[in-house]
């Protein structure tokens, strides 16, 4: 169960990589373009997320 976990969120990350390179070359499927949508998304938030963290960390030190 420890391991399966993680196989399943690494297998959910090269899925939405394969559908975001899949649209990008222009012959996707509808329900592809929705999943790379929703990969982008999560990528641009978790950019956010570990960039207001960062922000926060050097502001506190100083």
């Amino acid at each position: 169960m420890l391991v399966l976990i993680p196989s399943v969120v690494v297998l959910l990350v090269i899925g939405g990589c394969a559908c975001v390179f899949r649209t990008a070359r222009g012959d996707a499927p509808r329900w592809a373009r929705g999943v790379a949508k929703l990969t982008l998304l999560g990528s641009e938030l978790a950019e956010t997320a570990t960039r207001g963290s960062g922000s926060r960390r050097s502001g506190s030190g100083d």
